[in-house]
């Protein structure tokens, strides 16, 4: 089994870094800050339309790559101010390891995906590392879930994340989605919750859920 595991709002907590360094970026262009929870909301999809987003919602029109690099070193100075990995994270993913491989999917850049989860003592977890900057573009395009069957040739893929992009993510590419409610994306289904019976409220449910996810599969 190749677990794959978004990184934001699924191993790690890190809505407040996030959102403060979207509020620095627009009020360096004049900008009054925006609260935390509108933030949250524009997450998700890859800095570029978080910027993008932001600066829609503050009004502001600079050039969007000169904003993007804005953003991103401030994002590199505030990296780890408040980041956390989500309580129990570090002994699941521990117990998920005796599944198979894990892999880390996320639409943030490669550089501070692979700083945060060094930095929180992480990376060691982590067989490969896909960020929203590599050549497969970001979720939910499959391209990158799919790719990482070249860890265990012929193994099911399970998809772990709490956002829509990480459900279309598996839905695009025919595996199963362990829906992680506890995380700050999770908001973004509004009324409709993601399509799937494997659903987690706290970390420490992932490997009975993933093992349930597998059943199946190796049932057919």
């Amino acid at each position: 089994m190749i677990i794959a595991l978004d990184l934001d709002g699924t191993l790690i907590d890190s809505a407040r870094d996030l959102a403060e360094s979207i509020s620095e970026m627009v009020q360096d262009y004049g900008a009054a800050p925006l609260p935390i929870d509108d933030v949250v909301q524009m997450v998700g999809d890859g800095a570029p339309i978080l910027v993008r987003r932001a600066l829609e919602r503050a009004g502001l029109n600079p050039k969007p790559d000169e904003a993007l690099a804005r953003f991103l070193k401030i994002y590199d100075r505030r990296l780890m101010d408040h980041t956390t990995p989500y309580d129990g994270i570090a002994e699941s993913l521990a117990l998920a390891l005796r599944l198979g491989p894990l892999a880390v999917l996320t639409n943030k850049p490669l550089g501070p995906s692979i700083g945060i989860l060094e930095a929180l003592g992480l990376r060691g977890f982590f067989s490969r590392i896909i960020g929203g900057d590599s050549e497969f573009g970001r979720k939910p395009d499959p391209a990158g879930l799919l790719s990482l069957q070249s860890l265990a040739p012929g193994d099911p893929i399970v998809m772990v994340g709490d956002s829509p992009a990480d459900w279309k993510t598996a839905v695009a590419a025919k595996v199963p989605f362990v829906f992680a409610r506890y995380g700050f994306g999770a908001a973004k289904f509004g009324a409709e919750p993601p399509d799937t019976t494997f659903v987690i409220d706290h970390a420490r449910e992932l490997t009975s859920s993933l093992e349930a996810a597998r059943a199946p599969i190796v049932m057919r």
